[in-house]
């Protein structure tokens, strides 16, 4: 393996930051589990005020019915609220977290759905002594709002169907997006249904619960995820300034604007940006800072991974953005110990890059290993080693095909690698493979788990 350092002693005049707590401190974002929780347990509540006794197969399937349909139709509007970009969780929680748990929530909420559509039906059938399949058919045809709901469900199922991992590789960033936005239509479609024919909406509160979390849900959504980006590009007005080949199929695209020191953006941070110009004003994707933010520019960096950040190259200065954001937790904010190991891979070096300028650190308690297959590879390498001889910070290059070197991130690697390894507070980017490994032998190397934050904009 091939390895390069770039390492200046510390000197004894060079200022030094406040200490960084290194005890386990709570976590706001855990609060959000809690909350989603509670709301279950509420809606729970609403099945058993009503529900006095179950007898027979019919009642356990009917009530099964009743329980899935109530979460089905509580997870739905929470899943919308975990993507709608509300500044509360993107700054606590940070946006690849909340995008794991919409994904998670997504299968519960498949899986609830279908096993409500199969007890109800079964239940609906033993009751009224009829065969499944006429049961079905009449329940559809002939019950208030239940083709609206039919048609919501087979939205639902299809967008989970593209959903699971086989499928989601075979599509583009942009088809996945799209096919997405279904899912607004099929929760709309099923809302009427559970009003209609949810005998534990009737009225009272759960009626007014139901509506409160619907109509916030999606005011919430349309506030912050159309409003907001509107008014945002209004007042800074961006636009394409450079684009700059960084390396073969990379460029970083500089951006400038009006009032950009109001975006508060922070390094590691990312933007959605949506170029307006045709073939890619119906799409926004996310892109993180490259560099720290400056008040006449920002910077991004590009690799050509599809359609859209292949177009992304061709543009032209003068192009208006349309950029969301500032998203994500993956922040110095997120630092605790003292010691800081950055790590990259790929073009997970953008986010990595401007924490490794602007992390609070004392010389020598800043470290960045970059993974790359050749040195034509790595991005930013005169900048990276600018940085590193400013702030007396270790760089290592970590160079050479796994075939031939092995894994460079083994536990034991990592040990004689960073001294002190398990005190150090780790961020890591990096293909989603790449980050699956790294955590596993950051853990097996007695790092713990609060102490690792990772970005990943897997869809």
């Amino acid at each position: 393996m091939s390895s390069t350092t770039t390492h200046r002693r510390a000197r004894r005049t060079a200022p030094a930051p406040a200490p960084a707590r290194d005890a386990l401190a709570f976590e706001p974002a855990a609060l959000v589990p809690v909350l989603i929780a509670a709301g279950a347990a509420a809606v729970l509540a609403l099945w058993w005020r009503d529900t006095y006794a179950v007898n027979g197969a019919a009642e356990w399937l009917t009530g099964a019915a009743r329980i899935t349909g109530l979460l089905a139709g509580y997870a739905a509007p929470v899943l919308l609220l975990l993507m709608a970009r509300l500044p509360p969780l993107e700054r606590e929680v940070g946006a690849d977290r909340l995008a794991r748990w919409h994904a998670l929530g997504g299968r519960y909420l498949v899986g609830l759905v279908t096993a409500h559509l199969l007890t109800v039906i079964w239940g609906y059938a033993l009751t009224a002594h009829r065969g499944v399949l006429p049961e079905g058919v009449q329940l559809v045809f002939h019950y208030p709002d239940m083709i609206k709901a039919s048609l919501g469900t087979l939205l639902m199922l299809g967008t989970g169907a593209v959903s699971a991992r086989a499928a989601r590789r075979r599509l583009s960033y942009e088809a996945w997006y799209y096919l997405h936005l279904a899912t607004y239509l099929a929760i709309a479609l099923a809302f009427a249904h559970q009003l209609a024919n949810g005998a534990d909406l009737a009225e009272g509160i759960g009626l007014l619960g139901w509506w409160a979390l619907y109509l916030g849900s999606f005011a919430l959504l349309g506030w912050f995820r159309l409003v907001v980006p509107f008014l945002g590009d209004r007042r800074h007005r961006l636009r394409i300034a450079e684009v700059r080949p960084e390396a073969p199929g990379v460029v970083s695209v500089f951006l400038t604007g009006e009032r950009l020191d109001e975006l508060r953006c922070e390094p590691g941070q990312f933007f959605r940006l949506q170029f307006l110009v045709p073939g890619l004003r119906w799409a926004a994707n996310p892109y993180s800072l490259s560099a720290p933010p400056h008040p006449r520019f920002l910077r991004f960096t590009v690799k050509d991974l599809g359609g859209h950040s292949a177009a992304v190259a061709a543009l032209r200065p003068g192009v208006r953005v349309r950029a969301e954001g500032p998203y994500g937790a993956f922040t110095a904010r997120r630092r605790k110990a003292r010691k800081v190991l950055l790590i990259a891979a790929g073009v997970g070096i953008t986010p990595i890059r401007a924490l490794f300028e602007t992390l609070p650190a004392r010389p020598g308690e800043l470290t960045l290993l970059y993974r790359a297959r050749t040195e034509q590879d790595l991005l930013f390498r005169t900048e990276l080693e600018e940085v590193a001889e400013r702030r007396k910070a270790t760089l290592r290059f970590l160079l050479g095909a796994r075939t031939d070197v092995g894994d460079p991130f083994a536990a034991e690697r990592l040990r004689r690698l960073i001294p002190q390894l398990a005190g150090h507070e780790v961020f890591l980017c990096g293909p989603e493979e790449f980050t699956t490994a790294v955590i596993g032998e950051l853990r097996a190397a007695g790092v713990p788990r609060h102490r690792i934050h990772h970005e990943s904009f897997v869809f």
